[in-house]
């Protein structure tokens, strides 16, 4: 199943058609996209009941989708997920639980936007898979975790490295929340439409040029291990999000660094799930 926020409406996608869960449920459902994940179970016995009577769906801009989740109650992102990024970035690899920081939730957006950087900054790309949590998640074993997933996306975790390395303790949480800096979507994917949801590639290019390309199955917390991991010491709601780490290939762990300009375009792809397209502007 794929659900979308299109137009701020709660959507389900049917080949690659567009049906409005509201209407198509006679208000069982409400538009509310981040809502839904607090009925997810019985959202999803629906769904699959009502397929087969559900109106034909309509056509759509991917311009006009917002976040399958746009206002949750806790983003949290995972640092250093990846090997091959841990030695870019000059760290040693976690062993018990990843660094941890969040991305402020303003910051979130769609899968087709402008992004206006940062005037003096130095802004870098993070392509990581998204997970959007299905289930009240806390102390659970890592044998269960998919169970508490209500799906996944791609997400770009936007860096501007400046603010982030700023003063005498690093700054993550306000380095990573400019607006527009956590684009997420393009919708969300169940995992059982996943051949192997612990093994999806992810690339990402700049002005066309790939800069980052590598497998999830190469994180060293594998999503259900992140959550045993994570709800361990946090509790998580349904509809929380969780950025699972990024691979090698940012610009601050180039030679010399590079960062993104004014006119740059970023793509951001997800094997079994979609892309985000960026563009930034001054």
């Amino acid at each position: 199943m794929r659900i979308a926020n299109l137009s701020g409406r709660l959507t389900l996608l049917i080949d690659d058609l567009a049906v409005d869960v509201e209407k198509a449920s006679d208000g069982l459902f409400s538009a509310d996209t981040q809502a839904v994940y607090g009925r997810w179970e019985e959202f999803r016995a629906w769904a699959a009941a009502a397929e087969a009577q559900l109106p034909r769906g309509t056509e759509f801009d991917p311009a006009d989708l917002g976040s399958p989740a746009p206002a949750p109650r806790q983003l949290i992102a995972a640092g250093l997920n990846y090997r091959d990024h841990a030695a870019e970035a000059g760290f040693e690899l976690p062993d018990r639980m990843p660094p941890v920081f969040t991305k402020f939730t303003s910051s979130i957006t769609g899968p087709v936007t402008e992004v206006s950087l940062p005037s003096g900054g130095h802004t870098d790309w993070e392509i990581e898979l998204v997970v959007i949590v299905g289930a009240p998640t806390h102390r659970i074993a890592a044998k269960d975790g998919w169970k508490h997933v209500a799906g996944l996306a791609v997400g770009q975790d936007l860096s501007e490295r400046i603010t982030q390395l700023d003063g005498p303790s690093p700054q993550f949480s306000l380095g990573k929340s400019f607006p527009g800096f956590a684009p997420i979507g393009p919708w969300l994917v169940t995992p059982d439409e996943l051949e192997n949801p612990d093994d999806l590639e992810l690339r990402c290019t700049l002005n066309g040029e790939q800069v980052q390309k590598s497998r999830t199955s190469e994180m060293i917390f594998s999503v259900p291990d992140l959550l045993a991991r994570l709800s361990s010491v946090v509790p998580l709601s349904p509809g929380d999000v969780i950025f699972t780490g990024t691979p090698a290939g940012v610009g601050i762990g180039q030679n010399p660094p590079h960062w993104i300009s004014v006119g740059d375009e970023l793509v951001s792809t997800i094997e079994g799930i979609g892309e985000l397209r960026q563009r930034f502007t001054g």
